[in-house]
């Protein structure tokens, strides 16, 4: 998909670019599929912020995406391909041979009129989800699920894609993430055959604050523009460097190399790290 870049007839329209939505054949989402989105800017259950630099925004309504692909064995065809406001790639409208309608994410290449199926039994071709060991060596996926039944939890960004790498251990298969990162996933898991579409997204620039704010994204504030009692970067005379050993953030913590992983019991599914270890 194309990028459109505007004429600078502002400050903020100089650098801005978006997207042409040419892919886009539906402007209406599905009603059945819809339902509302209460936002939440940050906040848990007691009021608290948890999550800094959130809030207002667009009202969006949420569509519910289909990420189980588990209506095994049934035909399916593409409707439609629609935007969705509640992530960066595009959903395409599936119609089941017995009337049943489902969202799933949009891959590279998949156009309206086109055949989709999920089960073991389903071609190798974009949109289609079988099981990992079913899909061929080399082949990008994406929609993957980590736990059997759970429902696809990584690589569903807009042009994102893992690849299968290996199928030597007896219950798992090898995968290359996005990140860099190769882990091993059970090999009863489904994964959709193809690349997430909307690969421009990350060329747009948003050129303007106010695009930023109709995301639901508030302003950031430096550290070093606060007094020391707010942050660890504040106060001095003037503009002062950061000193100590290295950035922190506000509560004191380092900000740059420090490892946030905490999860040991799923250490054992990761061969090799998107980093190299530190000694």
């Amino acid at each position: 998909m194309p990028i459109k870049v505007f004429k600078p007839t502002s400050p903020g329209r100089r650098d801005m670019s978006g997207q042409t939505f040419e892919e886009i054949t539906r402007s209406q989402p599905e009603p059945s599929l819809v339902k509302g989105l209460r936002k939440r800017a940050g906040r848990n259950f007691r009021g608290k912020i948890t999550v800094r630099h959130r809030g207002g925004g667009h009202k969006r309504r949420y569509r519910q995406i289909d990420f189980k692909r588990d209506k095994v064995g049934v035909p399916a065809r593409v409707v439609s391909i629609e935007y969705d406001p509640n992530r960066s790639a595009r959903i395409a409208l599936l119609v089941y041979a017995d009337g049943e309608r489902r969202y799933i994410i949009a891959p590279l290449g998949l156009r309206v009129g086109d055949a989709v199926m999920s089960g073991s039994d389903a071609e190798i071709r974009p949109g289609n989800a079988l099981p990992l060991n079913r899909i061929p060596l080399g082949t990008l996926i994406h929609n993957i699920e980590l736990q059997v039944g759970r429902g696809g939890q990584m690589v569903r960004s807009a042009g994102t894609s893992a690849q299968l790498m290996s199928k030597d251990h007896p219950q798992y298969v090898l995968l290359r993430l996005p990140s860099g990162e190769e882990r091993y996933v059970p090999q009863e898991c489904m994964a959709t055959i193809g690349q997430v579409g909307n690969v421009e997204h990350g060329n747009v620039k948003l050129g303007k604050a106010g695009r930023k704010r109709h995301m639901g994204i508030r302003p950031t504030v430096r550290g070093s523009a606060m007094n020391p009692n707010d942050h660890p970067h504040g106060g001095g005379e003037g503009r002062s460097p950061i000193g100590m050993a290295g950035p922190k953030t506000p509560w004191g913590q380092p900000a740059l190399g420090r490892r946030t992983r905490r999860n040991k019991s799923t250490d054992k599914y990761v061969f090799r790290r998107r980093t190299k270890k530190r000694r």
